[in-house]
């Protein structure tokens, strides 16, 4: 959420930023609110100022022989006229939080206006191979392989599916022990958090009220409760309504979960298989920090997930994100994309966001500074990594031309020392 401080004294600032990200954002109703909340505010501490001198003369008028009726009387006419005033300010407080909360977080200054269009390599790892024969995409391999069932997987579940088999499970279970053990040896704390959220864990993570259709609920639950998109929505809800300490910062949080997205892919061939589902695995990380350390924060996060992809040998973009194209609540955002040959092109297996206080304020999670003062922590996420996507990679980049596929050497010891995976035999 946005400080309505800032909306108020920069208005034109904040509208500037805003329209980075697409939004024709007017500040002046929300000036008007604020101000006529402000009057409000006023004018119930006077009177309530005026109800307590008025009640404090009573034991002197008593004490003096006068009459009190008149005083009770008084106090009595101030409550109910303060009683329509605190009804105003509560409205006023209602039409206030929902014209900020549905505001997206402002880009950081130095991000591109626009979308994807003006999106920005920054790095490239390794070379496009040339691999002498025609690359099979990642549905064939797995099926030839005995790694992926499309088919029993649309009979128990529908499209947008998938099951892991026999040495497919085990490269994926593969695939998130290397995650998982990386990210313990960079001292990062393991959560593994419930897949069952409430509201104000949507609402926190900025997903609710703008996109609250955009994930799977659950009917006949009161009070209503959803299936996380991702860890992060459980993961930057943990210190909620809390208030850490500076020495605390930063913590370092990651999670291994199920993603359940309520779209699935199309049947557009970049989102063949594996490409885009309606669940998938991922190990996400998150981190508070302090408002200083924020922007070192961003860079080892983006640092881990590349070194992720290098030490699966995989060719890989970083590409720094327009404003359009970073997410609601983001006020920054870098892109890993992974180089899939059959396809020709580059698709996303991490993004790396900063939230900078935008999440804080939803949820209320702060930190006491060492000049005594509380201030909104920040939040920052990233993908480490998504491996509905790193799969398929993997298969076709380390393909060879008998239709084997070499495993990548960090992951054979989850594989009982396997180096290739060879075709199955029908």
């Amino acid at each position: 959420m946005l400080d309505v401080k800032l909306i108020v004294e920069k208005p034109e600032y904040v509208k500037k930023a805003l329209a980075k990200k697409g939004w024709d954002f007017d500040p002046q109703p929300v000036i008007d609110l604020f101000n006529q909340r402000l009057a409000l505010l006023k004018d119930v501490e006077a009177i309530k100022a005026e109800q307590n001198k008025l009640s404090a003369s009573v034991p002197q008028v008593k004490k003096e022989g006068g009459d009190v009726a008149p005083i009770f009387k008084k106090v009595k006419e101030l409550g109910a006229a303060n009683k329509e005033n605190e009804a105003k300010l509560a409205e006023v407080q209602k039409a206030l939080k929902e014209a900020i909360e549905v505001l997206p977080n402002m880009p950081d200054d130095d991000l591109a206006a626009g979308y994807k269009e003006h999106n920005t390599p920054i790095y490239h790892f390794g070379e496009e191979k040339d691999f002498g024969f025609k690359p099979k995409n990642h549905v064939d391999l797995a099926e030839s392989l005995g790694l992926i069932d499309y088919k029993r997987a649309a009979k128990i579940s529908g499209t947008g599916t998938w099951i892991y088999t026999n040495l497919g499970a085990r490269l994926e279970w593969a695939l998130l022990n290397y995650f998982i053990e990386t990210h313990l040896a960079d001292g990062y704390e393991m959560i593994l958090p419930p897949h069952i959220l409430n509201y104000e864990s949507g609402y926190t993570a900025g997903q609710f009220p703008k996109f609250k259709e955009d994930v799977f609920w659950l009917e006949g639950i009161e009070p209503k409760k959803f299936i996380l998109p991702t860890a992060e929505t459980a993961l930057v809800n943990l210190h909620r309504d809390e208030i850490l300490s500076a020495n605390e910062l930063p913590k370092k949080y990651f999670a291994y979960t199920p993603c359940y997205r309520k779209e699935a892919g199309s049947y557009r061939t970049e989102e063949r298989g594996m490409i885009r589902g309606y669940q998938f695995n991922k190990v996400e990380m998150v981190q508070y920090t302090t408002e200083e350390g924020s922007d070192a924060a961003f860079e080892e996060m983006v640092k881990k997930a590349q070194k992720l992809l290098e030490g699966l040998g995989l060719v890989y973009q970083l590409d720094k994100l327009a404003a359009g194209d970073c997410s609601h609540s983001m006020a920054r955002t870098y892109d890993i994309e992974v180089w899939i040959p059959s396809m020709g092109i580059y698709k996303e297996v991490s993004s790396v966001s900063n939230a900078r206080d935008y999440q804080a304020r939803r949820g209320m999670i702060r930190y006491k500074g060492e000049d005594g003062k509380t201030h909104y922590c920040h939040t920052l996420n990233g993908s480490g990594l998504a491996t509905s996507r790193v799969f398929p990679a993997l298969l076709e980049q380390n393909q060879q031309a008998d239709g084997s596929v070499v495993i990548p050497e960090v992951l054979r010891k989850w594989m009982g020392g396997l180096e290739v995976l060879k075709p199955i035999k029908k």
